[in-house]
């Protein structure tokens, strides 16, 4: 056996790899790994414990994070999460819940994935939903793929500079390993610059346009009239929407998009330092086919009763691989029930009300901290739903408040530029809390 009691292999299976790799021991195996890098001494762990110091020991090393006020977003908010919500996915049928290999036993899974659909449907005015993806950026990765399979010879796709960077680079990722040309569309005062957009359209071989709502500024944009281009020019429409947004916002479907897709963490799922998130990808009846995923479906077995099966599942382990839809293996079970249990909890006005008390507190700490005479709003006149961005007046910087609000246990928003940052509110956002990031930038 190896001399590390943690790894099964005995000395001669270790050899055996090593040869097979044509290696010549284990440094050389990671030889591509610098030096720097590497561990130089034993991991120093503690002695072994008991149950009980275990715990005590664990809960002395959480002590040492902060709870903070949290005005940043970009993508990911800072939700209330209802009790009912939490006690539903801790059940252990759901815990587990994945993906349904077996329809026929899985009718539990298959249900919530069935009102998800629904409720996805509901909240963006399309057709169809996918029994969802990984995340928002992927969501919309794979909704760029989705429309360039679906115009089969067009390879080039706009996407409008108003779209999330990290969800750019995502797509940028995936056009790259499929031949896909990504352009974009340059913006005019934060929001997409439609004269741009009108010659890139017309220059034709455009496969799809991708647009932001709220954009990446916090900018509710106004696309009008941009469906229209797209299908005069035989692209599609793709808009990439925060979902709980919807609640309020015009629906992908009202601005006569194609395919609907994005984060749906914003429903209630909490910051868990980075994940998991939620993709969600909706689209009209004619692309149903072409979209990646699952679809689950309602009729009756033999005897009548209401059941629910697997309409489509366009996968790489049931069709041609080297074909398929997407490669993104499965959907995020016990986020989609999450979704669905969070919705079902809310219902149309609840929803309302949770976009309405994030309105109120950014229009509020957006007008204070431009009363201080320090800051000011990057694109004044512009409207926004709970996010925004402000501009530093010299000598107050971005770092400047980032750094003095994070001593009070404030997360003051994401910076972009020196002198800019971008900041965002939500229903979990007091009174209180604004008039302290006000008082906390006066006195800067």
């Amino acid at each position: 056996m190896s001399d590390n009691k943690y790894l099964p292999h005995s000395e001669a299976d270790i050899a055996a790899m090593l040869q097979r790799c044509g290696a010549k021991d284990v440094d050389d195996l990671f030889d591509d790994v610098p030096a720097e890098l590497r561990l130089k001494e034993p991991y120093k762990l503690p002695e072994p414990m008991s149950d009980a110091e275990l715990e005590l020991f664990f809960r002395q090393i959480g002590r040492q994070n902060k709870t903070m006020t949290i005005f940043a977003g970009g993508g990911f908010y800072h939700h209330y999460t209802p009790r009912a919500v939490t006690s539903l996915l801790s059940r252990s049928e759901f815990l587990t819940a994945y993906t349904p290999y077996q329809p026929e036993i899985s009718q539990g899974t298959l249900q919530y994935i069935f009102e998800y659909q629904t409720m996805m449907c509901k909240l963006t005015g399309m057709d169809v939903s996918n029994a969802s993806m990984y995340d928002g950026s992927t969501a919309t990765a794979e909704a760029v793929v989705m429309a360039v399979n679906a115009s089969r010879r067009k390879r080039r796709v706009l996407i409008s500079a108003t779209l999330a960077p990290a969800v750019a680079r995502v797509i940028g990722t995936y056009a790259t390993a499929a031949g896909i040309i990504i352009e974009v569309i340059p913006e005019d005062r934060g929001v997409t610059n439609r004269s741009e957009l009108n010659e890139m359209i017309k220059a034709g071989d455009v496969a799809a346009v991708v647009v932001a709502s709220p954009n990446w500024y916090g900018i509710v944009e106004d696309f009008a009239g941009i469906a229209d281009l797209c299908h005069a020019n035989k692209a599609l429409f793709i808009v990439n929407a925060h979902a709980s947004a919807l609640g309020v916002l015009r629906t992908p479907a009202e601005w006569g998009a194609d395919i609907a897709c994005g984060e749906a963490q914003s429903l209630g799922m909490p910051l868990n330092y980075g994940g998991p998130g939620l993709g969600y990808m909706c689209c009209t009846r004619e692309l149903m086919r072409k979209m990646p995923g699952r679809i689950v479906g309602a009729t009756t077995d033999a005897h009548g009763r209401r059941t629910f099966v697997l309409t489509l599942q366009a996968r790489e382990q049931h069709i041609r691989r080297q074909k398929a839809t997407s490669n993104i293996c499965s959907n995020q079970g016990i986020m989609t029930l999450h979704a669905a249990a969070y919705l079902g909890l809310m219902g149309d006005k609840g929803l309302a009300e949770v976009n309405r008390l994030g309105f109120d507190a950014a229009h509020a700490l957006a007008q204070g901290l431009c009363e201080t005479g320090k800051v000011k709003m990057a694109y004044p006149n512009q409207p926004f739903l709970n996010e925004f961005v402000i501009e530093t007046m010299p000598p107050l910087s971005s770092d400047k408040i980032l750094d003095a609000a994070a001593k009070d246990n404030i997360l003051a928003g994401i910076k972009l530029t020196d002198n800019q940052l971008l900041v965002a509110a939500t229903e979990m956002c007091s009174p209180e809390d604004v008039k302290r990031y006000v008082e906390l930038v006066k006195a800067i």
